[in-house]
């Protein structure tokens, strides 16, 4: 059987670059300068309003659902057809959200032969203090520490000055993005208040986001990395309620997602239930329909 670097050096159906491959091969074979060429072509569409004095329009913002790294990378070269590595201007990079940063270097690294992976959870680093906001952060293989070293691509130096975090980002220490996993344990066992997890701008939180969040980063384990906002199966909404059945699975899936790599044939066996695996059709919760993930 294969081990988890193998597998998640291998692309799932998002990260595919396609006729691409070549000119991520061709990029830095370095963490940080990966992360730099992603934050020249990439904006966060809620953050760039308030640090990047840019306003977006609804059609701008709508580019945020494109779901495979081909696709975004198609659209950045039509857009402006230099070299990756050169850093577009704040007001011409593709309008996105955290998730875009993290599978797009997730996408670069495997390309490279790097072992990535995507994870959803919260960041305890954002402008509300005692609040785990909504994130997502890529996870690689260090191979000469023979470790899993989570990274924030999203944190350029605009946003550095900003937020002021107190950790490389680089290197995210995991109290400091709480992985889905780890935030449902947490409050399950009553040592942290899920009204503190979700996403304070909007003013939407509870134990029903963490759920939905751990079955996205059950999913990304798995190589099918979703949109923020895409949901499914056992996800309850934030008037619903989860059933002790569907609670206990959730414990299971929790505890495998922290587990080692050895966990890694049981996270793929978990997925299997229809409760959790992604299916052909989701509901898009930023657009308000169902959708074919169209990868």
């Amino acid at each position: 059987m294969e081990s988890a670097q193998e597998y998640y050096r291998a692309h799932g159906k998002v990260t595919r670059a396609g006729a691409r491959a070549a000119e991520l091969c061709a990029l830095p074979r370095d963490v940080g300068a990966l992360c730099q060429v992603v934050q020249g072509l990439l904006i966060h569409r809620d953050i760039a309003p308030w640090l990047y004095d840019i306003t977006l329009s609804t059609e701008q913002r709508d580019i945020a659902n494109i779901r495979p790294v081909a696709e975004m990378l198609a659209r950045i070269l039509t857009a402006n057809g230099q070299a990756l590595t050169v850093a577009r201007e704040p007001g011409a990079r593709m309008p996105c959200v955290c998730w875009h940063f993290s599978t797009l270097l997730v996408g670069m690294l495997r390309e490279q032969g790097v072992p990535a992976r995507a994870r959803c959870g919260f960041g305890a680093y954002f402008s509300n203090p005692g609040r785990f906001e909504d994130h997502w952060v890529a996870e690689y293989w260090n191979a000469s520490q023979q470790r899993w070293v989570l990274v924030d691509a999203q944190l350029d130096s605009v946003q550095r000055r900003a937020l002021k975090p107190d950790f490389d980002p680089l290197d995210v220490p995991h109290d400091r993005f709480i992985v889905a996993g780890d935030a449902w344990q947490m409050c399950r066992a009553g040592r942290a208040d899920p009204d503190r997890f979700g996403l304070s701008f909007i003013n939407l939180q509870g134990l029903w986001w963490i759920a939905a969040n751990l079955v996205r980063d059950l999913a990304s384990l798995n190589r099918m990395e979703m949109l923020p906002w895409d949901v499914w199966g056992i996800m309850p909404g934030p008037d619903g309620e989860l059933g002790e059945q569907d609670a206990e699975l959730l414990d299971r899936v929790a505890g495998l997602t922290l587990a080692g790599d050895y966990a890694l044939p049981q996270v793929r066996e978990v997925y299997d239930d229809d409760r959790l695996r992604v299916p052909t059709v989701v509901f898009n919760a930023d657009r308000q329909v169902p959708e074919p993930i169209g990868v």
